[in-house]
C-alpha cells in the first residue's frame, strides 16, 4: 500500500513497507555488494486487524471498544487507543459486550455463538445456534439474555445462566436457549423496544415485521423499501423505528401504528448501519458511499456529515453516553468520533453539503435543466464543465471592472470639475494591456472568447446580480452593431433563463424596449446583408458554370440521385410486370 526508501552515508539502502493486510516490514539492501540483497531487519504485526472488521460494539461505562473480523477479535482503551487484548476468532458479523462487561459474545458467519472471557482471553464456550450466518444479535433490556437472528429464516431466543465448571469450584458464564421463531425469510436484523415487549424483524423479503415478545404473535408490518433492510433501530422510548436499506434510503416509523413518517434518501449506496443516539430522536447511519450522517427524526433533517473513511464503512457503534462514535471501513481503519461543545450551525452545514454536491455534478457533468423545461430530445449545445464554470468567472470578473471604472470615472470628472482643469485619469492595467480600450468594449472582448458551445452553460452559471448591466451593454454593443448574432443569441438565452425576473423588475422596462427597437433594426440589417452576399454567391456560381462549362458538387449530387429514383423505379415496374 506504501513504501519509503532512505540511503545511508555508508551505501545501505533502507525500505520500509506498508502491506495490505496492515503489515508493517524493514529491509535492508547493501548496495556495495557484487551481488545485492535484500534482509528482512524487522516486522511490525501488532496493532490492527488484517480484514475488514464487520461489527463493532461500546462497553457499558464507554471505555472499552470492540471489534472483530474474519481472523480475530480486539479488544481497545477508547482514552488510549491501545488494543488490549487479541482473542481469535470465526468469521464474526456481529458482537455485543456481556452485561458486567467481562465477557464478549460473537456470531459468526458459520452460525455459532462465541463467548470469550476477557481476563484470561481465552474462548469460554461456542455454540451451534443458526444453520446459516448469525446476522444480527440484539441484548434484551432486562440484560437477562439476548436474540439472535440467522439466514436459517429462525429467530432464536437466549438466556444467560450460571453453570458448575468442571475445571474448578467456581461457576461460569453460560448460553442457555429459550425459544424459537420460525419465519419464511432469512433474518437480516432484530431489536428489542425499550419496554421488551416488541421485537422487530428485518426480512429478506423487504419488510419488517413486528412480533409481541411474550407471546411472538404478530403485531403489525412496515412494507415501503424496495430493496432488503439491512439495519435498524428503536428509539428510547420506543415511538420511532429507523429502518435503513440497501435502496439508499432511511425510512421513520411510528410504533404505535407503523405508519411511516418520512422517507430520507440517506447514501449514495446501501445503507450498512444505523443506531440512535442515547435518550434522543437523533440518530446516525453509515453507508457503502464511505460517509456517515447525523440524522433528526423529529424534524426529518439531515444534521452534519462526518467524512474520512475513504472506501465502503461496514458498521459503527455509539457510545451509551452518547459521546462518542466509533466506525469501520473496507479501507482497514476504525475512527473515533468524539462528540465537541462546538455550536453547530445548520445553515452552514447545508451550505458545505450543498457546494460539495455543486463540485461533484460539476465533475460528472450533470446537465441541468432550464426552469420550466424538461429533458427532451434536444438540449444545449454543451454540459456544464469546469471550462464553463471559469468562463462565467471571466464575465462576473470583466463586469465587477466595468462596474468599478464607471464608478471610478464619475468620481475623476467631479474632480476635475472641482479643480477646474484636467486631472490626469489613471487607467487600468488590465485595460491597457489591450490597448486602452473602454470597459465597456472589454467586457464584449472577454465575451467573445467564451467558446460557442459552452456560451449557454456559461450564462445559466452566471448569478442574476450580473445580468441587468449585461443588457445594458448588450443595448449599447447591438447599438454599435458589434457581433450582432453573438449578442441576440446571448440575449434571447438570457430571457428565456430570467423571463420571471426580468419581466418583474420595473428599472429594467426602458432598457427592454430600447433592446427591441435596436435589436430589431440590427438584425434586419443583417439579414439584408445575408441576402445580399447569398445572391451574390449564386450570381457567382451561375457565371462560373457557363463559363467553365462546369457543374457545382452539390446540383451533381441532385442530378446522380434523381438519376438513381428512376431507375429503381424503373426496376420496380418490371418486377411488378413479371
Amino acid at each position: 500500500r506504501s513504501f519509503d526508501l532512505i540511503l545511508s552515508p555508508k551505501g545501505e539502502l533502507k525500505i520500509v513497507l506498508l502491506l495490505q493486510n496492515n503489515i508493517v516490514e524493514s529491509y535492508s539492501l547493501n548496495l556495495s555488494a557484487q551481488v545485492p540483497q535484500a534482509a528482512r531487519v524487522s516486522r511490525i504485526t501488532t496493532g490492527g486487524h488484517r480484514s475488514d472488521v464487520r461489527t463493532l460494539a461500546f462497553s457499558s461505562d464507554n471505555i472499552a471498544i470492540l471489534s472483530a473480523a474474519a481472523e480475530s477479535v480486539k479488544i481497545w482503551n477508547r482514552a488510549t487507543l491501545q488494543c488490549i487484548r487479541t482473542m481469535d476468532c470465526e468469521y464474526a458479523l456481529c458482537s455485543l459486550f456481556v452485561p458486567g462487561d467481562r465477557q464478549v459474545l460473537l456470531g459468526t458467519k458459520t452460525g455459532k455463538l462465541q463467548l470469550y472471557d476477557l481476563a484470561s482471553g481465552s474462548l469460554m464456550e461456542t455454540l451451534d445456534a443458526h444453520d446459516g450466518a448469525v446476522w444480527s444479535i440484539a441484548l434484551s433490556p432486562d440484560q437477562r439474555g439476548f436474540v439472535t437472528g440467522g439466514a436459517d429464516k429462525c429467530v432464536k431466543f437466549w438466556e444467560f445462566e450460571l453453570v458448575k465448571d468442571e475445571s474448578s469450584v467456581q461457576k461460569r458464564l453460560s448460553l442457555k436457549h429459550v425459544r424459537v421463531l420460525e419465519l419464511e425469510e432469512d433474518v437480516l436484523c432484530v431489536r428489542y423496544s425499550p419496554n421488551q415487549k416488541l421485537l422487530a424483524v428485518s426480512l429478506l423479503d423487504c419488510t419488517v415485521k413486528v412480533f409481541y415478545v411474550d407471546t411472538l404473535k404478530f403485531f403489525l408490518s412496515l412494507y415501503g423499501h424496495k430493496l432488503p433492510v439491512l439495519c435498524m433501530d428503536i428509539s428510547y422510548d420506543g415511538t420511532l423505528i429507523a429502518t435503513g436499506s440497501a435502496d439508499r434510503h432511511v425510512k421513520i416509523w411510528g410504533l404505535d401504528f407503523g405508519d411511516c413518517h418520512r422517507s430520507l434518501f440517506a447514501h449514495d449506496d446501501s445503507v450498512m448501519y444505523l443506531q440512535f443516539v442515547a435518550k434522543s430522536h437523533l440518530f446516525f447511519t453509515a453507508g457503502k458511499d464511505s460517509k456517515i450522517k447525523q440524522w433528526d427524526a423529529d424534524k426529518f433533517e439531515h444534521i452534519q456529515t462526518l467524512e474520512g473513511h475513504h472506501q465502503e464503512v461496514w458498521c459503527l457503534a455509539l457510545s451509551p453516553s452518547g459521546d462518542y462514535v466509533v466506525s469501520a471501513s473496507h479501507d482497514k481503519s476504525l475512527r473515533l468520533w468524539e462528540r465537541t461543545r462546538e455550536p453547530l450551525v445548520l445553515e452552514e452545514e447545508r451550505e458545505m453539503q450543498q457546494e460539495a454536491e455543486y463540485e461533484e455534478s460539476v465533475a460528472k457533468e450533470e446537465q441541468p435543466v432550464v426552469a420550466g423545461e424538461t429533458q427532451g430530445e434536444t438540449g444545449l449545445p454543451g454540459k456544464k464543465t469546469i471550462e464553463t464554470i471559469k468562463a462565467a468567472e471571466r464575465i462576473m470578473e470583466a463586469i465587477e471592472l466595468f462596474r468599478e471604472e464607471t464608478a471610478k470615472l464619475k468620481e475623476h470628472e467631479a474632480i476635475c470639475k472641482a479643480a477646474g482643469k484636467e486631472v490626469p485619469f489613471p487607467v487600468n492595467p488590465i485595460l491597457r494591456a489591450y490597448g486602452d480600450i473602454t470597459p465597456s468594449a472589454y467586457v464584449l472582448e472577454v465575451f467573445k472568447k467564451v467558446k460557442s458551445s459552452e456560451l449557454e452553460e456559461s450564462l445559466l452559471v452566471l448569478p442574476f446580480s450580473y445580468v441587468p448591466d449585461l443588457l445594458r451593454l448588450f443595448n449599447e454593443y447591438i447599438n454599435l452593431g458589434s457581433e450582432v448574432e453573438l449578442l441576440c443569441r446571448a440575449l434571447l438565452f438570457l430571457l428565456k433563463i430570467h423571463f420571471g425576473q426580468i419581466t418583474s423588475n420595473h428599472m429594467l422596462v426602458t432598457v427592454i424596449e430600447n433592446l427591441k427597437k435596436t435589436t430589431i433594426s440590427r438584425v434586419s440589417e443583417a439579414r439584408d446583408v445575408l441576402g445580399f452576399n447569398m445572391a451574390g454567391l449564386q450570381y457567382l456560381k451561375r457565371e462560373m458554370e457557363a463559363k467553365d462549362e462546369v457543374t457545382f458538387f452539390a446540383d451533381a449530387t441532385e442530378r446522380f440521385e434523381e438519376k438513381k429514383r428512376k431507375r429503381k423505379k424503373k426496376e420496380k415496374m418490371i418486377l411488378a410486370v413479371l
